[in-house]
């Protein structure tokens, strides 16, 4: 497959470090597990999430994306508020604490809104997972009939295709993977056809993988963020010690019971690992099968690396080479994201490799 124009890809990247000047986002984030602060919008009628940013040089004006007042000749729309967010359950809780529109049609949720590695010594520390919580605008556990509940609105009202489910990692040895189960499987007796991704930590017994396939799920996200253990240990020190040879394996089984290309993990450029270590690593996650999200670490308030370390966003430079390098092993593998069932990689807004046909 050959690689698209880079024009609309080297703009994706940009507005990904640099954001986006936006008086009003009807559908965004603040705070939690993944990249957020962020306002949902459809470029040239592609979904992207982008950072909201009051300073950055990218503003809309007539439907229009400008840089620095200039046409980029890209559109932009806002994403329209969904309906079910106006609803609430029957003891008193907002459907948006439950879960949350992400792009245009992926309902998403965090199953389980604590982690046990938050304490500062283990935290990641480009996570804010427990900050909405500590804000309001979710609980702490969102119950199987809940999300059902919710799922179904959002189907229903507004059109949602997918859902994503995540979870903080708990103490057991499925480190939280049951309680998705458990949630998919409500989710799959009221939409029975609903794409579903589920995420979490490598399980202790790998067994739960087939679990949470038997359940529903039809696509896995297991999330590492860095292949070079360096980085782990200092970006991540509770995660990263989980040995890669557990990641290993878990990816390995995912895609044994999900099948190729329903297996996907985080990469984050900018966490102090070697740009072409990073690639070569995403080319061998590619020969496994495993789709390797590449996105660019963004500063968001309520993290350590922001309100502690004071990290800058990565070089657009060094994430542009990653994307593409990367993009370019998938489309020789014939790996695309929008090929697969349900997630981040499906969605593909808050990376570029959509742009670059991956």
């Amino acid at each position: 497959m050959a690689a698209p124009t880079t024009t609309a890809s080297s703009t994706r990247v940009d507005l990904a470090i640099q954001g986006i000047r936006l008086a009003d986002a009807p559908v965004s984030r603040r705070a939690g597990a993944g990249p957020s602060d962020d306002g949902h919008l459809l470029l040239d009628g592609v979904g992207a999430a982008i950072p909201l940013n009051p300073r950055s040089p990218y503003t809309v004006q007539g439907g229009k994306l400008l840089l620095d007042g200039a046409d980029t000749g890209m559109g932009v729309e806002t994403i329209e508020r969904p309906r079910f967010y106006d609803l609430t359950t029957a003891d008193g809780v907002a459907y948006e604490k439950i879960a949350r529109l992400h792009s245009a049609r992926v309902l998403a949720t965090t199953v389980v809104q604590t982690c046990v590695r938050y304490d500062e010594s283990e935290r990641c520390r480009f996570c804010a997972i427990e900050e909405s919580l500590r804000q309001g605008s979710t609980i702490a556990v969102k119950s199987p009939a809940q999300i059902a509940e919710v799922a179904k609105a959002a189907h229903d009202l507004d059109g949602i295709t997918q859902m994503v489910m995540t979870t903080g990692t708990s103490n057991g040895r499925d480190r939280g993977a049951v309680h998705l189960a458990r949630c998919v499987r409500a989710v799959r007796e009221v939409l029975p056809d609903l794409p579903i991704q589920v995420q979490c930590e490598p399980p202790g017994d790998l067994s739960v993988i087939q679990d949470l396939y038997d359940a529903g799920a039809r696509s896995i996200g297991i999330h590492v963020e860095s292949l070079d253990d360096d980085a782990r240990r200092r970006w991540m020190p509770g995660k990263g010690s989980v040995p890669m040879s557990e990641y290993r394996a878990a990816w390995a089984e995912a895609v044994r019971v999900f099948g190729w290309n329903e297996v996907s993990t985080y990469l984050l450029v900018g966490l102090g690992e070697d740009p072409d270590e990073m690639i070569a690593g995403a080319e061998e996650l590619i020969a496994m099968g495993v789709y390797p999200f590449v996105v660019p670490f963004r500063p968001l308030a309520g993290t350590l690396a922001t309100d502690v370390d004071h990290v800058p966003a990565p070089d657009p430079r060094t994430v542009a080479k990653v994307t593409g390098r990367v993009a370019a092993a998938l489309r020789r593998a014939g790996m695309l994201g929008a090929a697969q069932s349900a997630g981040c990689a499906a969605c593909g807004a808050c990376s570029a490799l959509a742009c670059e046909g991956a």
